[in-house]
């Protein structure tokens, strides 16, 4: 992992510090709409089969970034191993998504909870070392989790959701109940996350997937103030670098500033905020990451220029007029779509860095 490494723009974006153009990834930038991942899995056997072994994980991590001039790669895992590590029984149904043998929705099942031994997510620490070592100093490495609420949010349904009816029944019921599985979850996150940093990741980023779902109050009691316990507990630096810490929280634009104070250092945006508005509104004081709409994607190759250009013009020109540095790291404001043609993200990307060194030229 001594490799220097050639490319830090994500990093310096992150921490708002200057950088030649505007770095690029996307989420779930290593998926189905790749022919080559389709390939791969199809030889593992199956998504666990891939997930659980470092050599396939670490080859379809870099699949993307033999395709595409992308700033990061992310480590391929799934938000799900924490509870799994739990003993819940973390399995995949082809074209049902995951699901957990034991659900967490009483006293007894609650009480049984604990923060996993870390040597039972061993996989994805060596996976994490092992991906490091292939890209050999390329671009950075993201680790990521899952938050304390999306993950309560699977343990207690036993899967997905479409009204999160057992979760929310479980919060307002027993919010001691609820408290001490997100309690578990938080510390348990921020040792997974921590391992993943010792083993080389050089970022981290906290998904709330679902942080969005829920009421005003109930999503500062029941995620924000989770997942600002996690941030509290992460390293900030490791081989003599800081380790940016990014938040997502889809469906959050309505909370951006408490978000903004919850310890992270870049605040991701979905596609339902002005970028250049959530800008303005902190001062740039974290950076942002996003946000467009991941379904512009199946637009003509003219339109995905079209739009990629809307969501760095909106942020605007990251040097302000005070010479201090705004950052913004480009994304999608959620996953890529397994139907996406992959074409197109070569657009994408290209237009990202083409166009971006335009607004840093002189006035």
């Amino acid at each position: 992992m001594s490799a220097p490494l050639q490319n830090d723009t994500f990093l310096r974006a992150c921490l708002r510090q200057p950088t030649d153009y505007t770095p690029v990834w996307l989420m779930r930038q290593a998926g189905r709409y790749l022919k080559e991942y389709r390939d791969t899995r199809e030889r593992a056997g199956s998504f666990m089969g891939l997930a659980t072994n470092k050599d396939y994980a670490t080859e379809v991590t870099l699949q993307p970034l033999d395709r595409y001039p992308l700033d990061a790669a992310i480590l391929f895992s799934d938000i799900l191993t924490v509870p799994d590590a739990m003993g819940l029984g973390l399995s995949f149904a082809a074209g049902e998504g995951p699901k957990f043998a034991k659900q967490v929705r009483d006293e007894a099942a609650v009480a049984a909870l604990e923060v996993p031994d870390m040597e039972r997510l061993r996989y994805v620490f060596d996976a994490v070392t092992s991906i490091r070592h292939a890209l050999n100093g390329r671009v950075p490495l993201i680790g990521f989790s899952g938050s304390p609420w999306t993950l309560a949010c699977y343990m207690v349904e036993g899967g997905g959701s479409d009204d999160y009816r057992h979760v929310k029944s479980l919060m307002y019921a027993r919010p001691d109940l609820m408290h001490r599985i997100l309690s578990i979850n938080a510390d348990a996150v921020a040792a997974y996350l921590n391992a993943q940093i010792d083993a080389g990741a050089q970022a981290v980023m906290v998904f709330d997937s679902w942080g969005g779902v829920l009421a005003d109050g109930a999503f500062q009691r029941f995620s924000l103030d989770y997942s600002r316990r996690v941030l509290s507990q992460l390293k900030t630096e490791h081989e003599g670098r800081r380790v940016p810490r990014l938040l997502f929280t889809k469906g959050g634009g309505l909370w951006l500033d408490e978000i903004a104070d919850a310890g992270a250092d870049v605040v991701g945006l979905d596609w339902t905020v002005n970028l250049g508005q959530a800008r303005q509104r902190l001062n740039d004081r974290v950076a942002f990451q996003g946000n467009l709409d991941p379904n512009v994607l199946f637009a003509p190759p003219v339109v995905v220029r079209e739009q990629t250009r809307a969501v760095l013009d909106s942020f605007g020109r990251p040097q302000r007029a005070d010479g201090q540095w705004g950052g913004h790291i480009f994304n999608l404001g959620h996953g890529i779509s397994q139907f996406t043609p992959p074409d197109h993200v070569a657009e994408l990307v290209d237009e990202v860095h083409r166009h971006s060194r335009l607004l840093r030229q002189p006035v």
